[in-house]
């Protein structure tokens, strides 16, 4: 599995593993940050690896066998539960990379990419019972004016009303089944001059249904607090987030606890990927990282 793990240079510089200390990664994906970190905390240090997606989860099992890897297959915003179901203690670090994995646009078709003709479905995992909502059912039963919201907020998407009126004009007629339809109809939707911007003029609107089809933001509010209560003190928290929404709720998170005196703020401002990275991989382009320090129990 081809896969370049964002700012693994910068992560392992601030979250420091030493022998023997334990990790967690709350992300996955393909492997890449845990392999890392793996290979510094020999001989006895473990990671705790947790995927939210079934399919991706049994991939990476059969190509990391470290018996130091703890894989488990569930939401991060479990992750009390998690930890306390499979006695992990002792938590020197917790990462949290919050971009989808490149296995998703390419390999996954369920709809991430809008560079293929796939079903719209975008959930991280179908499987799970609270996981009900596809890109699909949004798109298609949603009202107009939920779906601008969700274009709003989750997208900031400044066309969201053009393109919520056109979604809800077209569906009276055709089901929107596709990725496909969906840009030919944010295509009508927005103006000619949005359509020659660099980035491509539905990358917002894939970007807010994904995140409204697996309640993404509330996953992130929901964890971290829990991280706090789990990391040993003098434990780091790192979070890779790639659009402003998922920065602007971490930032807020640290300076919170930063008034409590709970978390010591060690990036003032968020640390980019280098221009050598971004050319090697551009999707780390976006992306933000932050840490914090836990001071005490």
């Amino acid at each position: 599995m081809v896969h370049l793990p964002v700012l693994k240079k910068e992560v392992l510089e601030y979250l420091d593993p030493k022998p023997n200390q334990n990790f967690i990664d709350c992300t996955l994906g393909a492997g890449g940050h845990t392999i890392a970190i793996l290979e510094k905390n020999q001989p006895n240090g473990k990671v705790l690896g947790i995927e939210l997606d079934p399919v991706l989860y049994q991939k990476i099992k059969e190509e990391i066998t470290s018996d130091r890897l703890i894989t488990v297959n569930d939401n991060f915003k479990n992750i009390t539960e998690i930890i306390q179901k499979i006695e992990f203690k002792k938590v020197a670090g917790v990462l949290l990379d919050l971009g989808m994995s490149s296995w998703h646009i390419d390999n996954s078709g369920r709809g991430f990419s809008f560079q293929k003709e796939e079903e719209l479905d975008m959930r991280y995992n179908p499987d799970i019972e609270s996981s009900k909502s596809t890109a699909a059912s949004i798109v298609n039963e949603r009202s107009q004016e939920e779906i601008e919201k969700i274009l709003k907020e989750y997208g900031e998407e400044r066309f969201a009303r053009r393109i919520a009126k056109t979604i809800v004009e077209k569906r009276k007629y055709r089901t929107i089944k596709t990725t496909n339809q969906l840009i030919d109809i944010i295509q009508e939707a927005v103006p000619l001059w949005y359509k020659k911007k660099r980035i491509f003029f539905a990358t917002r609107t894939f970007q807010a249904f994904r995140i409204a089809a697996n309640d993404e933001l509330n996953s992130l509010q929901i964890v971290l607090p829990q991280i706090i209560n789990i990391l040993e003190p003098g434990g780091k928290i790192i979070v890779i987030s790639f659009h402003s929404l998922e920065d602007r709720i971490v930032k807020n998170f640290f300076r919170e606890e930063k008034r409590k005196n709970t978390l010591k703020i060690i990036t003032k401002k968020p640390i980019e990927a280098t221009p050598g990275e971004i050319e090697v991989n551009p999707r780390s382009r976006s992306a933000k990282l932050r840490v914090a320090e836990k001071l005490r129990e």
